[in-house]
C-alpha cells in the first residue's frame, strides 16, 4: 500500500483498455482515480477536482499529451505530470523532462516502475496549507497545528514526536540533544505549541553565540546604570518569556559563572536583573538544547552536575538526517515550496534522478544542509523540475563526465586492452584468446590505440594507463 494511500490520480488516455487497466492497478494500491479520454476532458476534470498527479498518454485526439502538460504547467506549475507513449524516443524524453515533465515511460511499461514514479511525484506534491505542509503523525493522516513545521513520515520521528506530545502536557524541563542542523529549535517550538503555554511567548537564544559579558544581561536584564552603556533599564529574556517558554540553545557552551546564576533562577523561580537589589518572580518553562556531550563536560568540570539534573528532567534526542532518509523527499518538497515562493519561481520539485541524489547523499550538516542545498538549487534553476546537475553542484559532488557513445566505447576498449595486456604480460596470443578475437583483429585494435605488447613486458608493464 502506498504511503499516500487515497491520493487522487488523474489518468488521461484515449484507449479504454489502457484506462481500465491503469485504473484497476492504481485503485489496488489505494489511490483515488479519475479518468479522461482527451486533453480537454482532463483539463476540465483538473479544474473541478484537482489531482495530486497526472498520468497521460502522449498520443491523444486533438491536443496531445505534451500540449496537455504545457497547459498544466502554465496553470498549475506544481502538479507533476507523467507521460506514457508507445512512440517514445530518447530525444523526446530528454526534451520532455527538460521542460518539466516529471516522468516519461515508453509502452509497454513496467507497472512497478510507473507506481514508483507516482510515489515519487506524490512525495513532491504533498498537500500544502499556508506556509506549512500537512504531515501525518500516524498513518491515519492526523494533523495538528503544533506539528506544522515538523516534516516527517519516518517511524523514528513519529516515535519522537509522540514522546514530545506527552512531555508538552507537563511543565517539566526538557533537554533536546542532537547534532547541529537536526532541528532542535523547531522541536522546541513544537513542544511549546503543544503545551498549555501555547498562547504565551516562545523566546529562543543561542548561548554560544553571545559573549559572556553580554549573555547575563540578555538572560536576566539590567537596571539603568548597571554597567557602562546601560542608559536605560532593560528586561531580560526570562522576563520576556514569562508565562511562556524559554529555549536555551547550545546550553553546553554557557560559562560556569552563568550556570550558577541560571541554577538559582530555576530553583527560586525569581530573577534579579544586573544592578538590581530585588528579584522578580517569573513563570517560565525551560527547554534547552546541546550538541555537546554533557556527561564528558561534567567529567571535565565544564558543566555543573546540579544544573544538568535540573535541565535533563526529560531528554529527547533528534536523529541525524541520514537516520531518517525516508523523510528527505518530503523535507525537500517542503523547502522547495518555501523557497520557490520567496524567489517567485514556478518550481514544482526535483527531477527523479536529482531526488534520488538527495535521498542517497551524505548529510553531515543534517536538515540545515538540506535546506541550503534546496535554496541554492532553486536560485539557479530555470526549469520547473530542478535537474541533477544543480543538486550535484550544491552538494559539491563532481558531475559525471559527459561522453558521447563513441567516446565512451573507445575509452572502454582501450582500458580493456590495457588490462588484458597487463594480465598476460604482453602475450598477444593469450590476450586475444581471452578476448575471443583472432590475433590479426587484436593487433588492429592495439594499433588503433597506439599500444604495443612490449609496453607490458618485463620492466615496461607499468606503462600505459
Amino acid at each position: 500500500m502506498s504511503s499516500d494511500s487515497g491520493a487522487h490520480i488523474l489518468v488521461v488516455d484515449d484507449d479504454e483498455d489502457i484506462l481500465r487497466l491503469l485504473s484497476m492497478r492504481l485503485r489496488a494500491r489505494g489511490f483515488r482515480v479519475s479518468t479522461a479520454n482527451s486533453a480537454e476532458e482532463g483539463l476540465a476534470r483538473i479544474a473541478v477536482d484537482p489531482p495530486r498527479a497526472v498520468v497521460s498518454d502522449v498520443r491523444l485526439p486533438g491536443r496531445d499529451g505534451l500540449a496537455l502538460f504545457e497547459e498544466i504547467r502554465r496553470t498549475r506549475p506544481t502538479l507533476p505530470v507523467i507521460l506514457l507513449t508507445a512512440h517514445g524516443s530518447i530525444p523526446d524524453a530528454v526534451d520532455a523532462t527538460s521542460r518539466g515533465v516529471f516522468g516519461y515511460l515508453t509502452k509497454p511499461f513496467d507497472s512497478q516502475l510507473l507506481l514508483e514514479k507516482i510515489d515519487q511525484a506524490l512525495q513532491l506534491s504533498a498537500p500544502v496549507s499556508g506556509d506549512s505542509l500537512a504531515v501525518p503523525l500516524t498513518g491515519e493522516g492526523h494533523t495538528d497545528k503544533w506539528l506544522a513545521n515538523m516534516i516527517f513520515r519516518s517511524s523514528r520521528m513519529a516515535e519522537l514526536m509522540a514522546e514530545a506530545r506527552m512531555v508538552a502536557a507537563s511543565d517539566a524541563s526538557v533537554l533536546v540533544r542532537g547534532e547541529s542542523g537536526t532541528g532542535k529549535e523547531v522541536l522546541a517550538r513544537a513542544i511549546h505549541l503543544a503545551s498549555p503555554r501555547a498562547q504565551g511567548p516562545f523566546i529562543a537564544i543561542n548561548c554560544g553565540a553571545i559573549p559572556e559579558q553580554l549573555l547575563e544581561s540578555e538572560l536576566f536584564g539590567h537596571v539603568k546604570g548597571a554597567f557602562t552603556g546601560a542608559g536605560n533599564a532593560r528586561p531580560g529574556l526570562f522576563q520576556a518569556a514569562n508565562n511562556g517558554t524559554l529555549f536555551l540553545d547550545e546550553i553546553g557552551d554557557m560559562p560556569l559563572a552563568l550556570q550558577v546564576k541560571l541554577l538559582r533562577v530555576l530553583q527560586e523561580r525569581m530573577v534579579r536583573p544586573l544592578g538590581a537589589t530585588r528579584a522578580e518572580p517569573v513563570d517560565v518553562r525551560l527547554i534547552s538544547a546541546t550538541h555537546r556531550d554533557l556527561d564528558a563536560a561534567m567529567a571535565q568540570g565544564q558543566f555543573r552536575e546540579d544544573l544538568y539534573y535540573r535541565l535533563d528532567v526529560v531528554s529527547l534526542t533528534l536523529p541525524r538526517l541520514e537516520e531518517r532518509r525516508e523523510d528527505i523527499p518530503l523535507l525537500a518538497a517542503y523547502f522547495v515550496h518555501q523557497v520557490a515562493g520567496k524567489y517567485g519561481k514556478p518550481i514544482s520539485g526535483f527531477a527523479p534522478d536529482a531526488l534520488e541524489a538527495l535521498a542517497t547523499a551524505a548529510w553531515p550538516g543534517n536538515v540545515r544542509q538540506l535546506y541550503n542545498v534546496v535554496e541554492q538549487s532553486c536560485a539557479l534553476t530555470s526549469t520547473p523540475l530542478i535537474p541533477l546537475t544543480l543538486v550535484q553542484r550544491a552538494l559539491r559532488v563532481p558531475a559525471l563526465e559527459a561522453l558521447s557513445y563513441s567516446e565512451a566505447k573507445q575509452r572502454f576498449e582501450r582500458n580493456y586492452l590495457v588490462q588484458l595486456l597487463k594480465l598476460t604480460e604482453g602475450n598477444v596470443a593469450d590476450a586475444a584468446r581471452i578476448a575471443d578475437r583472432n590475433r590479426t583483429e587484436f593487433y588492429r585494435l592495439l594499433q588503433k590505440y597506439d599500444l604495443t605488447p612490449a609496453m607490458f613486458r618485463g620492466d615496461h608493464n607499468t606503462a600505459a594507463g
